[in-house]
């Protein structure tokens, strides 16, 4: 087993069927306001897709991609987030191989943060999203909703649906 590569996998597999659970939903419902999250469901996405890019950013030293004004639609808001955790995955991959995960790099605030944790990071806060979609995805009336936890993504990948 490896940790890292499971942990990535699951990520990417859990917020593709979040944002595939959301693209039959009308504007109106993407919109909706809910006292979690971002506010709306799309709001809620456009930050979970757009925080890799930010963090990818900085765990490169690079300047801090902008947002996106308006907020994307779902087939571009899945079109960024395969985009960007593909990006994320391999700069984690690399990270590993290359023996760098205590290095630190100097966040938004001028904080110092291992590429490590934040490897461990990315993930964690996406998966916090991605309950708070969850919930919006019910109160949607969304069906097949799933907890889309690391046992569904290791069952899902043995019936070869991950």
């Amino acid at each position: 087993m490896n940790l890292l590569d499971d942990l990535l996998g699951h990520d990417h597999w859990a917020t593709t069927m979040v944002l595939e659970r959301s693209r039959a939903l009308t504007d109106e419902q993407l919109d909706q306001p809910f006292d979690l999250g971002h506010g709306s469901l799309r709001d809620t996405l456009d930050h979970l897709v757009y925080i890799i890019a930010f963090w990818i950013a900085l765990m490169s030293k690079e300047s801090i991609p902008p947002r996106h004004t308006p907020a994307l639609s779902i087939p571009e808001l899945s079109e960024h987030f395969a985009r960007n955790h593909a990006a994320f995955a391999a700069l984690a991959r690399r990270t590993r191989d290359e023996g760098r995960m205590d290095e630190t790099f100097p966040d938004h605030n001028g904080d110092q943060c291992t590429l490590g944790i934040t490897i461990l990071q990315v993930p964690l806060h996406n998966a916090l999203h991605r309950a708070e979609a969850q919930h919006m995805l019910r109160h949607l009336g969304v069906e097949d909703v799933w907890d889309w936890d690391p046992q569904e993504w290791e069952w899902a990948a043995a019936k070869g649906d991950a």
